[in-house]
């Protein structure tokens, strides 16, 4: 990764999303991405309830620990990392969660449309 700051979906530098639990294709507690981060892990997420509910039937379980991928398991309030078609996925099924907008990074604009991340924005006064 080089060391040039990524953007967010704001066009500005993207903010960190959380360091506890540790989240980001780099574990390193923001939404930057690279070419090998197939998935888009670029969505800064506040999880809730429904939208773990839905995440793990719908096949990606992010509730159940995987320390041997560095991965605690989330719980309600919980911010994350998500992958930008999980959550376009979520949104079409109309269980989106609150989303930080500075901590989004502007690969997820390549699925999802500003507009639309606006609408569960945590961050926008």
């Amino acid at each position: 990764m080089s060391n040039k700051k990524q953007k967010n979906v704001l066009g500005e530098n993207l903010e960190s999303c959380s360091t506890d639990p540790m989240t980001g294709w780099f574990r390193d507690g923001c939404c930057n991405t690279d070419k090998n981060d197939r998935g888009l892990h670029t969505v800064c997420v506040k999880v809730n309830d429904e939208f773990l509910k839905w995440c793990k039937e719908a096949g990606n379980d992010l509730i159940t620990p995987h320390p041997e991928f560095g991965f605690p398991g989330l719980k309600n309030g919980d911010k994350w990392c998500v992958c930008a078609s999980w959550y376009a996925r979520a949104l079409e099924a109309g269980k989106g969660c609150p989303i930080y907008l500075k901590a989004t990074h502007e690969k997820t604009l390549e699925l999802v449309p500003i507009e639309k991340l606006k609408e569960f924005a945590a961050d926008l006064s």
